[in-house]
Formats: structure tokens, C-alpha cells, sequence
């Protein structure tokens, strides 16, 4: 089920509909453009009455939606509107100068129509495949509340600068299960704390991609599940905590319905920005971090390169794990404090922040758990995962590195604990982030499983695995993986 996604300051009026990616508004003005073009066609009766209440109603609505922050794909409607509203009101303006009423030829007058429909018919055809993202309602049993923290790590000097002095700093999104907020309560911002946050980000994650920043601009209107600084949930109890790195040029807020999902079932998730690396991070102070990581086109080099920043993101990973420990033991100040339980800990990825993932497991034996996100393991397969891991991936075609399943098995096999590779049918790179949200739903890039059923097999899949690895539930997890796809497991006592 795909609900309204909530804008309050702007109304119910304003909010998009399921499943048509429009407004009601933007709906009504989009009726009313049609019937501007369908009024030179209606017998002289009616056509005054309904040029005179369709023009009327749809300056209206432009005024109000020029008000609120007007999306690109209603100006084909306007345009159309514009186009049409002359011939539309001439007939009318005569009849009452006293002049005799004319009216194109049919012939010459159904072309200019077609041609108005068609453009006012680009507005849900754009407004469906660029639209502002619906989060879907999460199935747990908490709500979910989300809050932003950034710290620093005064033992670590920031790599991808030359000042001797500073230091590496990550902001860090959690999200967690929460209190039941008042009805109405203002929904957390998507990309961003604020909507100029989420602008920025917006703006360059369209930028890294090559796309005009106007054509994913919905993601800026959008609105998540959650309610920032929302009261934790009562209760006493203590939460198992999920990190999550994204992937190359990523933001912390990329995979958000899926860490609202987990927040839902009773998990704590840390999701971060690395500076340097992901597209844009936005500083407590104001101050904008943009990307400065880019590939060569050269394999060898890029593979050397991809090392250097997995092992960077790893201990972004482990310092925020250890200022988590800090947070549940109060020398952190916040809410959560006594709430983790950072005795069980799952850290995840997607893309290279699948790789971090890896890497971060190996090197820290604080990390209970594993899951990569579809994401090359770059850098050494030693020392061996001891944690039990899940790895999914995409469907694998023709056009795969044909490096990447050899090496992500060879790295599973290596490991003292159970692991599981599930390949999606259907599922491609971006499937395993937001992106079949907002993104046109083209199979090569966001996959074919659709908007609706891509966060579902990707938090499904997930959440049985830690529930079994963190929680100790009962149940056969090859049995739940293999519904999913085409599963191999990889015992420790086979793997060698």
C-alpha cells in the first residue's frame, strides 16, 4: 500500500496522490487545460459556461501552486492551457461585441487541439516517471523517529585535505524506533534536515549523475515516515543498532524506507555521510562538503584508489560504532542514551559502503553481523570474516564485471562463519537504495521489481537476516532467502 505522502504546511490540497504521482491540485489544473481544448468542440450552449468555470478555476490553481513551489512538469500544462485559452474565449468575445461568432474550420482547428493535449499530456507522463518520492508505511510496530548528530575524531587526521590540523568529522542520521507522534506532526525532511539541505543535496547528486538538477527536484518536496527528534519508545528496552555506509558518492538519507522499516521492527540504524566522498554533506556550521573522488577510467588505478577510500569509510564506521558505545553509556548527551545495544551490531553497505562494510567487519570484531548491498569487495580477503554475512546482489548479465562474483565468493568462502549470496531477479545496482522511488522505472537502472515491491524484498530479505543473527530468532534462513532469489550458502566447515 502506497499512502499520500504528508505536507501539512501546504494542505491536503498539495499532497500526491498514490499511484497517479500528482496533487489534486495539479490534477484539477490539469482537467481544467483539457477542458479549455475540448470547449471549442462543445455546442455553442454550453462552451461559454465551460470556458468561462475551466479558465477561472485553472488561474486559480496556478496562482495557489505558483504559491506553494510549482513542479516543472505542470508548465507543458500551462503552456497547453495558453495555447488553447484564444480560440477557447474568441467566440465569446464577439458574441459580446455583437460580432458574428467564429470558429476555425475543423480541420484547421483539430491539429492546434491534438496538439494542446499532447502537451498538456507530458504532465502526468513526466510527473509518473520523475516524481516526488512516496515513502512506503513501515510494517513494525513502532513509529520511527530520526535525528542528526556529527562528530569529529580527534585521533584521526582528515585525509583528503592538507591542513596538519584538522580532523575527520562524519554527520550521522539515526533513525529509531519512537513514541507515537501526535496526528499531523510535521514528517521528517528527505536528503536533508531542512529543505535547503535537501536541495543542496539534491543538486549534487543530480549533478554527479550527469542529469539536469530539475528533473529529480521532487525529491526535495518529499517527506519521509519518520518525525525528527521524535521521543524514543517507551518501554525500558534496548535496541540492536545497524550501521550503514552508502555507496560511491552517496548520502546518508539514500536508503531512508529501508532504515525506516528496520526502525519499525525495533532497530537502531546509523546511516552516514563521508565527507569527500559522498555528493554533498552538509556541517552543523552550514558549511557544504562536496565530493572530491572520481574515477580514472583506469582499472588497475581505480581499484588502488577504491582501497583508499574503503579503508577510509571502515573507520569512519568503527569510530562511529565506538561514539555510539559512548551515546548508550551517557558520555554522549541524547535521548538514546541506555537505549543501544551496541552488544549486537550489524554493519552494512551499499555499492563500495558494502565493501566499507566487509572491510570494517574485518578489522573490528565488535560488528555482530554483515550485509553488503551489492557492492565489489575491494581490498584484501584477509584477515577472514568471522561474522555471519549476507550479501545481495543483482541479477547478474553479461554486462557484469565478470570479477565481482569470483571475488565476493572467494571472500564468503574464507569465512569461520556462515554466509549467504542471494542474487534479486529483476534487481539492479540502484534497486538496493531509494532510487526506484523517484527514478523513472527503467529496468536497467533502478531494476524491473517496481516501486513497490523493491523496498519490500530488500527490508524483507534484511530483517530475517537480523533477526536471526542479532535476535537469535527461530527459522531456517536459506529457506526465507531462497523465496527470494537464487541463494548459495557458504558453510564454514566446507568453506576451505
Amino acid at each position: 500500500m502506497w499512502p499520500h505522502v504528508s505536507r501539512p504546511e501546504d494542505g491536503q490540497v498539495t499532497e500526491i496522490v498514490a499511484g497517479l504521482y500528482m496533487s489534486p491540485l495539479e490534477l484539477l489544473a490539469l482537467l481544467c487545460a483539457v477542458a479549455l481544448v475540448v470547449a471549442r468542440w462543445l455546442p455553442a450552449a454550453a462552451r461559454p459556461r465551460v470556458t468561462i468555470a475551466a479558465g477561472t478555476v485553472l488561474l486559480l490553481s496556478a496562482i495557489v501552486l505558483f504559491v506553494v513551489g510549482i513542479r516543472w512538469q505542470m508548465l507543458p500544462v500551462l503552456a497547453g492551457a495558453a495555447l488553447a485559452l484564444p480560440f477557447a474565449l474568441a467566440p465569446l468575445l464577439r458574441h459580446r461585441t455583437g460580432r458574428p461568432a467564429w470558429r476555425a474550420r475543423w480541420w484547421l482547428a483539430l491539429p492546434g487541439s491534438v496538439a494542446c493535449v499532447g502537451l498538456i499530456a507530458t504532465a502526468p507522463v513526466t510527473a509518473w516517471a520523475f516524481p516526488v518520492p512516496v515513502f512506503p508505511e513501515p510494517s513494525g510496530r513502532f513509529a520511527v523517529g530520526t535525528r542528526v548528530v556529527q562528530w569529529t575524531d580527534q585521533r584521526r587526521p582528515e585525509s583528503f585535505t592538507t591542513d596538519p590540523h584538522d580532523r575527520r568529522t562524519v554527520v550521522v542520521q539515526l533513525w529509531y524506533p519512537a513514541q507515537k507522534s501526535p496526528q499531523g506532526a510535521q514528517r521528517a525532511q528527505y536528503l536533508g534536515r531542512t529543505e535547503p539541505e535537501a536541495r543542496t543535496v539534491s543538486a549534487a547528486l543530480a549533478r554527479q549523475v550527469g542529469l539536469p538538477g530539475f528533473l529529480v527536484g521532487g525529491v526535495t518536496r518529499a517527506h519521509s515516515r519518520s518525525v525528527f527528534n521524535a521521543p524514543v519508545a517507551g518501554g525500558g528496552g534496548r535496541f540492536p543498532v545497524v550501521l550503514f555506509s552508502p555507496g560511491s558518492g552517496g548520502v546518508r538519507t539514500q536508503n531512508t524506507a529501508w532504515a525506516e522499516e528496520l526502525a519499525s521492527h525495533g532497530y537502531v540504524v546509523a546511516a552516514l555521510d563521508h565527507p569527500y566522498d559522498s555528493a554533498a554533506v552538509v556541517l552543523a556550521n552550514g558549511r557544504t562538503i562536496h565530493s572530491q573522488i572520481a574515477s580514472t577510467g583506469h582499472r588497475d588505478k581505480d581499484e588502488e584508489l577504491a582501497v583508499g577510500w574503503t579503508a577510509v569509510r571502515a573507520a569512519d564506521l568503527g569510530f562511529v560504532l565506538t561514539q555510539l558505545d559512548r551515546m548508550d553509556r551517557g558520555e554522549i548527551t541524547g535521548p538514546l542514551t541506555g537505549r543501544l545495544d551496541t552488544g549486537r551490531v550489524a554493519v552494512t553497505g551499499h555499492s563500495i559502503g558494502g565493501a566499507a562494510a566487509l572491510q570494517a567487519a574485518r578489522q573490528d570484531r565488535r560488528f555482530d553481523a554483515v550485509i553488503d548491498l551489492d557492492g565489489y569487495p575491494h581490498g584484501p580477503t584477509s584477515p577472514s570474516l568471522h561474522q555471519p554475512t549476507l550479501a545481495l546482489t543483482q541479477a547478474i548479465t553479461p554486462s557484469t564485471d565478470p570479477r565481482y562474483l569470483p571475488r565476493l565468493s572467494k571472500a564468503l568462502k574464507l569465512s569461520t562463519a556462515t554466509g549467504y549470496r542471494l542474487t534479486i531477479p529483476g534487481a539492479a545496482h540502484l534497486t538496493f537504495m531509494d532510487g526506484p522511488l523517484y527514478l523513472p522505472p527503467v529496468p536497467s537502472i533502478v531494476g524491473s521489481l517496481g516501486r513497490t515491491e523493491s523496498p519490500h524484498v530488500v527490508a524483507a530479505t534484511t530483517l530475517a537476516f537480523l533477526d536471526t543473527t542479532l535476535r537469535h530468532e527461530p527459522g531456517d534462513m536459506a529457506d526465507i532467502l531462497s523465496a527470494y532469489g537464487d541463494l548459495s550458502v557458504y558453510h564454514p566447515d566446507n568453506s576451505r
